[in-house]
């Protein structure tokens, strides 16, 4: 982590004691990181025979998080699977993070740490290692850089690009359900609790859409597994709602699509709200990202192959 600290605002923390703390808390020896936070960079060992796969996000307080409904830890959870998502759509492993912030003058150390441990416990499933990052004071809110570092296989990287016409669409999980989970929060007590709806929408699913929200779950294994069965032409992340991602195979494979809006899957969660909110719950599945599940197209001919995979690998 760079000792580049030039405060444009009052701060009460000192970057060389957060530097310490984040040390102390996520530094592992590991064959290979051989320097990691601490110095004036990161020094990791080669991946022998592996492309490399490099992805960063740019997060800003009031566009891309709120405090009124994100604790600082679901933001860094939140932040960390926005990069191990674009990791998971190239068919990668993740193994280093590096982690640049900019700190407002209410910032403490304590927010600084929870926003840290989220990202954390969002990597640790994965075996990612924060390496390094930056630190610097913010005058206007909270801003949160992420850059990953990850591998794959030579010549079995997942692109946007594959996609031929006759193929099928598939997606891992759910969709519109980050989207139903961001309405919630976002609902005045009131109506949250007490408006008449014409269904009514359990607690137990109200918290399943809050979390699938606040932390989602990055498809690492499910990236691999079609990139290392050569199942998927195309893939991407669903962090733009499926329209708009779905756009992009399109617009990179130059081909269109014959949608089934029928076929959307959508979790019993989702479906719940939107009956209760008198919403379309396609819509949601459509317009709603950071679902960060997996879009992808497959070959007629590998179809049948990978729905019986599927099921066998519990996908």
């Amino acid at each position: 982590m760079a000792s580049t600290f030039r405060p444009k605002a009052r701060s009460a923390i000192h970057e060389f004691d957060l530097i310490r703390a984040l040390h102390q808390r996520h530094s592992r020896r590991t064959p290979s990181v051989i320097r990691g936070i601490g110095d004036d960079a990161a020094v990791i060992t080669s991946h022998a025979g592996r492309w490399m796969v490099l992805t960063t996000d740019l997060l800003t307080e009031g566009v891309h998080f709120d405090l009124r409904t994100a604790t600082m830890a679901d933001i860094g959870f939140r932040a960390a699977v926005a990069n191990l998502s674009d990791v998971a759509a190239m068919g990668g492993t993740p193994h280093y993070l590096l982690a640049a912030l900019a700190i407002p003058h209410i910032g403490t150390r304590q927010h600084v740490l929870q926003l840290y441990r989220g990202m954390m416990d969002a990597c640790r499933p994965h075996r990612v290692r924060l390496i390094g990052g930056d630190t610097s004071a913010s005058s206007n809110g909270w801003f949160l850089s992420l850059t990953l570092i990850g591998t794959v296989l030579p010549h079995k990287a997942l692109f946007r690009s594959g996609a031929r016409v006759g193929d099928y669409l598939y997606v891992t999980g759910t969709i519109g359900d980050a989207l139903a989970g961001l309405k919630l929060l976002n609902e005045p007590p009131a109506r949250s609790q007490h408006h008449p709806h014409t269904v009514t929408l359990s607690s137990k699913r109200r918290q399943f859409l809050i979390t699938r929200h606040l932390r989602p779950t990055a498809r690492i294994a499910e990236g691999q597994w079609l990139s290392t069965h050569r199942f998927a032409t195309s893939a991407i992340d669903i962090s733009d709602g499926l329209s708009g991602d779905l756009r992009h195979i399109c617009e990179e494979s130059r081909v269109g699509v014959d949608l089934d809006l029928s076929a959307l899957p959508l979790s019993p969660a989702c479906r719940a709200y939107a009956a209760s909110r008198k919403v379309d719950p396609a819509n949601l599945a459509l317009t709603g990202g950071e679902d960060y599940e997996l879009l992808f197209t497959v070959s007629p001919r590998q179809r049948l192959r990978l729905e019986r995979t599927a099921l066998e690998r519990g996908f």
